[in-house]
């Protein structure tokens, strides 16, 4: 009878073990680590989409980095460059002024329409180069502003740059380029822009766009805004226009 009595008290005192683990499966407990190393990425996972959505909304509309993918615009601009293209310069001021160094779309300007590819390539494609990580589209380009809108822009048989009569000073210049080695003149019409490339030999600009429909002109409004710092790599910090020479 000793031996009987503990027994019995533990079972009127304590669930015994079926109980248990129906308690956990009621409840929707996961015993074990499994469950909380899963809530931890899952956090993980959201923070990390929150940062990208917040970073893609920011590049959107505030700050964009930009992968420089060619040598047009040496020694200001180096291939591999991110610089940060500040989309609220034209927004809340004046329009781009000459020297500015700008970003914008050539469609209609420099390139014509693309064709359209696969959307979801596309779309990927897109998101990287919002981010820094890839090139940028075929139809964005980088360059200096050279004339706005109602400018006499011409370059003389000696290669120099005069704008409304005055001989520019390009300090920024590729060195051993000239102004242009292709003689123009040209006035800009009013809401566009007349933009070339820091290493002249080397860009492909409004002066080869000369003979085709809108004269090499980028309309303003197509430009996405103003190159003003380099944040990558990091012995280029700085801005622009304090890189190679300054603007003209």
């Amino acid at each position: 009878m000793d031996t009987e009595a503990p027994h019995t008290q533990r079972g009127h005192s304590s669930p015994d073990e079926g109980e248990e683990r129906s308690r956990f499966v009621f409840s929707g407990a996961a015993p074990g680590p499994g469950r909380s190393g899963w809530l931890t990425w899952r956090r993980a996972g959201l923070l990390g989409a929150a940062c990208t959505v917040f970073l893609l909304l920011f590049s959107n509309f505030v700050l964009q980095p930009f992968l420089i993918p060619s040598r047009s615009m040496e020694p200001t601009l180096a291939v591999g460059d991110r610089v940060l293209v500040n989309k609220l310069a034209y927004r809340f001021g004046g329009p781009p002024e000459r020297g500015d160094v700008v970003v914008f779309d050539g469609t209609g300007s420099f390139v014509r329409e693309a064709p359209a590819g696969n959307p979801i390539g596309d779309a990927v494609h897109g998101v990287a180069s919002a981010l820094g990580l890839a090139e940028p589209s075929d139809t964005d380009f980088v360059k200096r502003v050279v004339g706005v809108g109602g400018d006499d822009v011409v370059c003389d048989e000696n290669g120099r740059i005069k704008v409304n009569g005055v001989l520019l000073d390009e300090p920024y210049l590729f060195p051993g380029d000239s102004g242009s080695k292709v003689p123009f003149r040209i006035v800009v019409p009013l809401g566009s822009l007349w933009v070339m490339g820091d290493h002249r030999s080397q860009s492909r600009d409004s002066r080869d766009h000369l003979g085709e429909p809108g004269g090499g002109m980028v309309p303003v409004e197509k430009v996405i805004g103003r190159a003003d710092w380099i944040g990558w790599p990091v012995s280029r910090w700085g801005g622009v226009g304090s890189v190679g020479g300054g603007r003209g």
